[in-house]
């Protein structure tokens, strides 16, 4: 395939998975596997991606907040204490099957949506923020967690981030997203960094990939809160079946 062909196919890649990453999680499945297809080594296309996945978080954080929406600081210190988990979860090595460890994400994906779609059927009127100190020292722990396996695999984490956030602090969908892409940005300095260090990304394809999900994120932001959570919710069901669906019996 000609360099000028993939560089155009990217831009539409990019816009889908941001706008995936941005609403639900698991965007990457769609843009790993084209840049790995385009002829990047698995490790070089794990790296390329986070260079548009940090991009990407940067036009979505600026999405939620122009349309006023933010959880600040509380999504600061979420952040980094990910961050610190990240920076474990990037330099680990765990040997374990492949099919078998993509089988036990697709369960732990399927049973975070349940979790985030039935604690949200609390009436919008009944549902209280919980951002007590009891509850923000949860989350921050949560988050280290959440942060290794961001740092190490990244595809699926947003699912992870909902279901936590919906949980334990009982923000309404699209808050809980609004402090996502904050989250996600913060640590995914860490990890690119990583990326980085050993020479693992293709800065031609991530930049122009970055153009794709910055669209993809900024239109997401902005739709997510437009709509609310009902759209949410079910725009984060057929996203967690698929990515189950593709772990389970494609891995």
């Amino acid at each position: 395939m000609e360099e000028y062909y993939k560089l155009l196919i990217l831009i539409p890649v990019g816009i889908i998975a941001g706008f995936i990453n941005t609403v639900a999680g698991g965007g990457s499945l769609l843009s790993l596997p084209v840049l790995i297809f385009m002829g990047l080594p698995p490790a070089v296309a794990n790296g390329t991606n986070r260079v548009a996945l940090f991009m990407q978080n940067i036009s979505g954080v600026a999405g939620f907040k122009s349309k006023g929406v933010s959880v600040f600081p509380y999504s600061l210190w979420l952040g980094i204490s990910a961050l610190f988990g990240a920076i474990i979860g990037a330099k680990v090595s765990v040997e374990l099957d492949d099919k078998t460890f993509n089988q036990i994400i697709a369960i732990v994906m399927v049973g975070v949506v349940l979790l985030t779609v039935f604690n949200g059927r609390t009436k919008a009127k009944q549902r209280v923020e919980d951002l007590s100190k009891k509850a923000q020292v949860i989350g921050l722990i949560t988050f280290f967690f959440v942060g290794i396996y961001g740092g190490f695999i990244q595809a699926g984490v947003g699912f992870i981030i909902l279901g936590s956030l919906t949980y334990i602090n009982k923000l309404s969908l699209v808050r809980a997203n609004s402090v996502k892409v904050f989250v996600v940005l913060i640590y995914t300095i860490s990890a690119l960094a990583v990326f980085i260090i050993e020479d693992k990304i293709d800065w031609l394809y991530g930049l122009v990939l970055a153009i794709g999900n910055m669209t993809g994120a900024w239109i997401a932001s902005r739709w997510s809160v437009e709509k609310g959570d009902v759209w949410i919710k079910r725009f984060l069901i057929v996203a967690v079946t698929i990515m189950a669906i593709k772990l389970w019996f494609y891995s």
